[in-house]
């Protein structure tokens, strides 16, 4: 199905800044070659630009890849600014991004590991 994120096994955020004009080859490559992770996997890579107020989504599906663009007409997105980053982040984290939050809530309730009893 077309643009279908919701099959992503991961999402993956690029930190820093993100050049916007570059389409799919040049994200993959960004994915492929400076963060040595599959581009072809069936995970959403996540990149902003300068200006916060655009983002691009790449994913791959089963006969090519996807290219979703989101521009805000009000407001910016809270992205983390450490450069040439990426790293893994959950469902609720991409939520709180979408809705225009930073990505580390710190009044979040974290996920707990089961642990032992006494």
């Amino acid at each position: 199905m077309l643009g279908d994120i919701t099959v992503a096994k991961e999402i993956y955020i690029a930190y820093g800044y993100t050049d916007m004009r570059k389409s799919i080859d040049g994200l993959a490559a960004i994915v492929q070659e400076q963060f040595h992770l599959d581009p072809f996997s069936k995970c959403l890579f996540l990149f902003c630009g300068k200006r916060r107020n655009r983002m691009k989504a790449l994913m791959w599906e089963s006969d090519g890849f996807v290219l979703l663009y989101k521009r805000l007409e009000n407001g910016n997105f809270k992205w983390p600014r450490r450069e040439t980053e990426v790293r893994p982040i959950s469902w609720q984290e991409f939520r709180w991004l979408m809705e225009g939050l930073e990505i580390e809530q710190k009044g979040a309730i974290k996920p707990a590991l089961p642990g032992a009893f006494c």
